[in-house]
């Protein structure tokens, strides 16, 4: 949400709702003013076996669980995330409210995981913040190209990952052809 777009939120009727593009109602507006300061917010990387990482992961599956079927899930547990993946955590005054992994697959590509942004934080920029400190380890890392898989139905995670630069490819490493996958990649 910009400064123009701020602008038009203006308080509206006596329901409380405040009439902005997006119709938020006044306490979301309210709760993402608060997300969207940036001294607020710590990115960092840590273990996903932390409770409230944890915790951010099963929200994960069970959203995704209700968009798609369990074959067109491509998840990656948090065993794996813990061992194969550097884990990157959202604090907005210490509560985790985002995640995402970065998989370095030698030094052809890393894939982003687990991109997840809580209802809290959503539209705040918070997911382009968690990509963009990704896409720094997977330069960091010395990789060529940073891939993802992500699904049809994620209308506002394919706007992000176009806006940040990646275009659409075939299937990569050990992924097949998915009706409901879409599989995306960046060069760094």
């Amino acid at each position: 949400m910009n400064e123009r777009t701020l602008a038009r939120a203006v308080p509206s009727s006596k329901f409380g709702i405040w009439r902005c593009p997006s119709k938020w109602r006044k306490t979301r507006y309210l709760r993402m003013m608060k997300i969207m300061d940036a001294a607020s917010v710590t990115l960092s990387f840590e273990s996903p076996l932390q409770p409230q990482a944890a915790g951010l992961i099963e929200q994960l599956d069970s959203y995704l669980a209700q968009l798609y079927p369990a074959d067109s899930n491509h998840l990656l547990d948090i065993a794996a995330l813990a061992r194969d993946c550097h884990f990157l955590v959202a604090r907005h005054d210490g509560e985790a409210v985002g995640c995402g992994a970065l998989c370095v697959h030698g030094r052809s590509y890393a894939e982003l995981k687990r991109i997840y942004v809580s209802s809290v934080a959503r539209g705040s920029g918070l997911g382009r913040m968690i990509v963009q400190q990704l896409e720094r380890r997977a330069r960091q890392a010395g990789v060529a190209s940073v891939c993802l898989e992500t699904g049809i139905y994620q209308r506002e995670a394919l706007a992000l990952f176009r806006a940040q630069g990646f275009v659409e490819r075939p299937p990569f490493g050990g992924y097949a052809p998915d009706p409901m996958s879409v599989f995306m990649e960046k060069g760094l």
